[in-house]
């Protein structure tokens, strides 16, 4: 009886014109729904449950798994909890599990990105997520020119770990959006997967020198090369010197190929995989030595005497600089994760290969031109986990979950070592012998045993989603939080020190009372708080003082807090300065480094007199502070603390108070005398020896 309900229902949306306002106009999904209105076996391969879109898609995936509809609906039954076959969640899930299987074995397929029917159908495979039930086809118009969400795209795209990753995926969806008003286009989709196919077509014939060949280990693997057009050369600066040449990098180390005079240098090797406390940042280079062009960068190491510096020139911006400074650190950093959580064996290989496949995408990603300005760290996943907040939790995440895929494929049993996976590794295996890896293995006879793809879990969402969901809630804070710090910026000396008069002055008046105290100009309050303090010495009880403090400010917050709810921050006034001319300026800048150097002046004078006294340059004043700081270690060693405070308060703050004001100011002078009296240890200047030899070369 159901047979005949789906046939009727089917014969109804092909006869019947009102299928079309629900397409708009005539679709491929119009075409296939036609077709499976004609075909002998439909009711076998129609979902009641699902959309007439959605069993568009299933049927697509059917074929590729060679089963029908029902069987894979029976087969979801079977290994899917109950949870993932509750009626409101079934068909998304069930969509879900076909696309996630016939996937698995699509990818496997070399060349698959060059199908044209491929591309179609992951589109599709979002464009029909977003409406899978028979209850939402009404809010449907599927038309040839349908868009897809952010959200649909999270969840298909890393299915397939060449098109995105769960990391990036955000980010990629939004670089393929801008110009869109985020959604996403099947045109821009079809050119991003073109532009991949073509990047892998790239790093495939990426040729080498021979020079090359004999240094490179057969394990790394040629990632990209720069510096073969005389018109785009790369310049490695060593010294004084610069020199031409062909820079490459792998997914171990990089090397620069001097270019001398009709042929290629020996390559020099800088390694990214080894715990070398390596250092890549931008770099700023010019002639004879001068920092002018933002347009290179540089590797430091505790293995180089001096940092290596490659230079990308260009006649607007530092595009390539950003370009190779970006995917250079994609290298390093992937190795610090290896390194750091022992990565070995297949999930190694599978570190390396998100790394590689992050490339990839960057360098499709850069054939589009989709925006002016394009930050590449965002697309590539270990550079982002590098600037994410909670950056680390991810990479722990992703480690604790490639531990646990190893010890479950060395668990396995052989006959049943099929899984639904599609990993970075099999992907750029497909990359052929520049890789030195092989095709992955036919998956048509695999058996499923799990829900999983990669690292997307079938209704559900896994621990590093989370963890980058969570990631990104606290960079949104961030952000917000680095807006208000970039508008509070002031220009100019003058406004900033009045900004920092007006935030420290009720520091200020705090100091102000406290010396008020301290110079006894009102005795009555200077005895009661002398007293109450000496006090509270005398109990112990500086550590309740300390901790009401803290209580009474975190009080003051919350309140603060409750009162204040859905009003403005109350913004600080501050009067400006009035304005000062240039000259004016620079003679403020020049009597702060006059003051600066006088301190600077101070303060050496201070430690050249105490080295004198250290080492009796000057014997009077040496045994005075000798046995100066001989009673002092006894009290010390054997008067209680809270005495010794006690004593040292009363002294300190009783000095100014009208009995014992002249006698201090005596001791006063007589102290001062003293450290006028004592001799300044001798300092010679030597000029180094290495630094007049490289001015005169």
């Amino acid at each position: 009886m159901s047979t005949s309900k789906t046939l009727n229902m089917l014969e109804g949306l092909v006869k019947d014109s009102s299928f079309k306002w629900l397409l708009g106009k005539q679709s491929s999904f119009d075409e296939e729904i036609e077709e499976m209105g004609r075909s002998p076996s439909a009711g076998t391969n129609w979902i009641p449950e699902l959309s007439p879109v959605a069993n568009v898609v299933v049927r697509r995936c059917s074929k590729i798994l060679g089963v029908s509809a029902n069987d894979l609906r029976d087969s979801f039954k079977q290994e899917a909890s109950e949870s993932l076959k509750q009626p409101s969640l079934f068909a998304r899930n069930f969509l879900e599990y076909c696309c996630f299987r016939a996937l698995s074995l699509s990818v496997g397929v070399t060349g698959h990105l060059a199908d044209k029917k491929f591309r179609r159908l992951t589109f599709d495979m979002m464009v029909v997520w977003e409406v899978p039930a028979v209850a939402s086809q009404a809010l449907l118009s599927v038309e040839e020119d349908a868009t897809v969400s952010l959200e649909a795209f999270s969840r298909i795209a890393p299915a397939v770990p060449i098109i995105a990753d769960v990391i990036i995926c955000e980010n990629l969806f939004g670089m393929l959006t801008s110009s869109a008003g985020g959604r996403l286009h099947f045109s821009v989709y079809d050119k991003y997967l073109c532009g991949l196919e073509r990047a892998i077509k790239k790093m495939r014939t990426q040729s080498e020198s021979s020079l090359l060949s004999g240094v490179r280990p057969k394990k790394e693997k040629i990632l990209e090369i720069d510096g073969t057009v005389t018109t785009q050369p790369v310049l490695e600066h060593v010294g004084m010197s610069t020199w031409p040449g062909r820079l490459i990098l792998t997914d171990h180390s990089l090397y620069f190929e001097a270019l001398k005079v009709v042929s290629y240098d020996k390559p020099k090797r800088y390694d990214l995989s080894e715990d070398l406390k390596q250092i890549v940042k931008p770099e700023l280079t010019g002639p004879w030595g001068t920092r002018l062009f933002d347009k290179a960068v540089s590797y430091k190491s505790i293995s180089l005497s001096e940092p290596a510096v490659m230079e990308f020139p260009e006649l607007k911006g530092h595009t390539r600089r950003d370009y190779w400074l970006a995917v250079i650190r994609e290298v390093l950093y992937v190795h610090r994760y290896i390194n750091k959580y022992k990565i070995t064996g297949l999930a190694r290989d599978e570190a390396l290969s998100k790394a590689v496949l992050g490339i990839i995408r960057v360098q499709a990603i850069q054939e589009l031109s989709l925006t002016n300005s394009m930050c590449y760290e965002n697309l590539l996943p270990f550079n982002l986990c590098d600037q994410l907040p909670g950056g680390d939790l991810i990479l722990e995440t992703l480690a604790e979950m490639s531990t646990s895929r190893e010890v479950h494929r060395s668990n396995r049993p052989k006959d049943t070592a099929g899984t639904l996976q599609s990993s970075a590794s099999d992907m750029v295996s497909q990359l052929g012998s520049v890789f030195g890896g092989s095709s992955p293995r036919s998956r048509t006879s695999e058996k499923t045993s799990s829900l999983v793809v990669g690292e997307v879990v079938v209704g559900d969402v896994n621990p590093l989603e989370r963890a980058v969901k969570e990631s990104r809630k606290n960079y949104e804070k961030v952000v917000l939080a680095q807006e208000t710090v970039n508008g509070v910026k002031m220009e100019g000396i003058d406004t900033n020190l009045a900004v920092m008069k007006e935030l420290m002055l009720p520091v200020m008046e705090t100091w102000n009372l406290v010396l008020s105290l301290l110079n006894w100009d009102d005795p009555m309050k200077s005895t009661v708080f002398c007293l109450f303090s000496s006090l509270i010495i005398w109990k112990g009880w500086l550590v309740y003082v300390f901790a009401l403090a803290s209580l009474f400010s975190a009080i003051f917050m919350v309140l603060t807090r409750c009162f204040s709810r859905g009003k403005l921050m109350v913004e600080l006034k501050v009067t400006a300065p009035p304005p000062m001319s240039t000259m004016e300026q620079l003679l403020a800048v020049q009597n702060g480094i006059s003051e600066l150097e006088q301190n600077i002046q101070d303060g050496n004078i201070v430690l050249l007199k105490f080295r004198a006294l250290l080492f009796s340059l000057f014997p009077q004043a040496s045994e005075k502070f000798a046995v100066a700081m001989v009673v002092a270690a006894i009290m010390l060693a054997f008067v209680p603390g809270r005495y010794l405070l006690l004593v040292v308060f009363v002294e300190l703050f009783t000095r100014y108070s009208p009995p014992r004001r002249a006698s201090t100011e005596r001791l006063i002078r007589r102290l001062r005398e003293w450290w006028f009296s004592i001799p300044a240890a001798p300092v010679i200047l030597q000029h180094d020896d290495k630094n007049e030899t490289k001015k005169k070369k």
